[in-house]
């Protein structure tokens, strides 16, 4: 068989020579090492290499968008335990959370995202969905 002739242009990020960016968030100022890996402008599909720092917590937050947590070292502390190296973590869209790295190490972990990145925290008065159901 030929080759074919729609070959698809590969991504490959080298993230040990790739240099730590930062990612702020500006409601809560906090300012997170960051690695961008994909940024899909078709699906707004993000994928990222982030580190938090021993004690960071992400309050109580909600996304417009799914994402994962793939940790890569440390220990990813969120609002259902304790998720070490070599899990992978998966928020659904529209719920809350928290979660952040233990008190004992930096957490490295890649994000993904279905959607374009947003945040939305509880002291906000605009909140995409609501912080409790109603039965």
């Amino acid at each position: 068989m030929p080759a074919p002739t729609n070959l698809v242009d590969v991504l490959s990020v080298d993230t040990s020579r790739l240099p730590w960016d930062v990612f702020t968030v500006p409601q809560t100022g906090a300012q997170i090492p960051v690695k961008v890996l994909l940024d899909d402008p078709d699906t707004g599909m993000q994928a990222f290499l982030m580190r938090y720092a021993a004690g960071f917590t992400n309050v109580w937050h909600t996304h417009p968008h799914a994402h994962g947590m793939w940790v890569i070292d440390g220990v990813l502390r969120s609002h259902q335990g304790e998720h070490g190296p070599g899990s992978f973590v998966w928020f659904p869209e529209g719920g809350w959370m928290e979660h952040g790295a233990t008190e004992a190490n930096d957490c490295t972990f890649v994000f993904i995202t279905n959607k374009p990145f947003g945040i939305v925290y509880e002291s906000e008065a605009e909140h995409p969905y609501p912080a409790t159901a109603t039965v």
